[in-house]
């Protein structure tokens, strides 16, 4: 191939022009935000208009703090949050183990990766916590029952912890406490997210910028361009189209003898999870690479290291489909004819193992 196709979204999405024109715009107005100067009440002003774009598009009523993405936003509510428990299903990201701590329970899912709700039960049983949830997970794409969770967290007393960085500019957000979201997952910069937080008063103040929730001076250039690429609503529009991709993809592997992992979930439209049978992730992943394709092995904190998923291993999936699992994104450029031509890959590379 002379082109290469990308299929690596979910990762990172390349930045959109209007991020990349309110960046530069950002860039003139370089004050720092906290400065009580002229300059520095320009920046803020351009700061606050940013915030209140991101708030407006999500169609968020309550506060919203700037970090340096969800992970950073999830680490401050995971360890901040003004209740004496924690658990998460056990099909989150890295980091909120990372940030939960080690007396957090977890809580299992069934073979599609949804999260069991007697177990949610059970937890809520308990002392007051903070439970952390993936709207949509980042390896599979499964979409968790986020209204019936949120309901039972509410009714329990404790707080909801949504992990939305894939699905943020994509779906309509749930009704949780805390939120975090990422920008570069929806063609803002990379380095930038936000905390939405529903009542100042569950989380525990740090002291310093962002109403005292977050130190560090503000990235007005991020925080700009993040409300600029969701204000596009790119991945929003282009969501109906993908949902045909992704039928398209499905379809096509399991035509080719694949399976398609968490087939019978609700899965979000961007995220394919294709398994080749027999095959190992880590040499598709190059083959595919030397055949002018870029996807993963899943998520990429995860896949850079070529280990196992712990997604798939939470979800019990046979170990022989596992072994030749691939994360396939798409991006609103993304065409009917890359999904094609990455099939005939697909379609060459399995003749080539059977004639092995």
């Amino acid at each position: 191939m002379t082109q290469r196709i990308y299929f690596d979204h979910a990762a990172t999405t390349p930045v959109l022009p209007e991020a990349r024109e309110a960046m530069a715009l950002a860039l003139d107005v370089w004050a720092n935000p906290s400065s009580p100067h002229g300059e520095g009440r320009d920046s803020r002003k351009a700061l606050e208009e940013a915030r209140q774009t991101l708030a407006e598009v999500l169609d968020w009523r309550h506060d919203v703090i700037f970090t340096s993405g969800a992970s950073e936003a999830v680490s401050i509510a995971g360890r901040r949050a003004a209740v004496p428990g924690r658990a998460y299903g056990a099909t989150e990201h890295d980091i909120v183990p990372a940030s939960m701590g080690e007396r957090a329970k977890v809580l299992p899912v069934d073979g599609n990766g949804l999260v069991d709700m007697e177990a949610l039960g059970e937890v809520l049983s308990g002392e007051p916590a903070l439970v952390a949830i993936q709207q949509a997970n980042n390896e599979t794409g499964v979409i968790q029952p986020m209204d019936a969770i949120a309901s039972r967290v509410r009714e329990a007393g404790s707080l909801l912890l949504a992990d939305c960085a894939q699905s943020a500019g994509k779906m309509p957000l749930p009704d949780a406490d805390f939120i975090a979201i990422s920008a570069h997952k929806f063609g803002g910069p990379p380095g930038t997210g936000a905390l939405l937080v529903k009542d100042l008063a569950t989380l525990e103040a740090s002291g310093g910028q962002e109403k005292g929730y977050r130190r560090g001076t503000q990235n007005l250039p991020g925080a700009m361009g993040m409300a600029a690429a969701l204000q596009s609503r790119a991945f929003e529009h282009a969501m109906p189209r993908l949902v045909e991709l992704r039928r398209r993809l499905d379809d096509g592997v399991k035509a080719a003898g694949g399976v398609v992992i968490a087939e019978d979930a609700e899965r979000i439209a961007n995220i394919g999870a294709i398994a080749m049978p027999g095959g190992q992730s880590s040499g598709l992943l190059v083959q595919f690479d030397l055949a002018g394709f870029a996807v993963s092995m899943g998520s990429a904190c995860g896949s850079g290291s070529m280990k196992e998923s712990r997604v798939l291993k939470a979800m019990h999936v046979n170990p022989e489909i596992a072994s030749g699992f691939l994360r396939i994104s798409f991006g609103p450029s993304t065409s009917e004819a890359d999904v094609d031509a990455f099939l005939a890959e697909w379609q060459r590379i399995v003749s080539r193992q059977k004639a092995a």
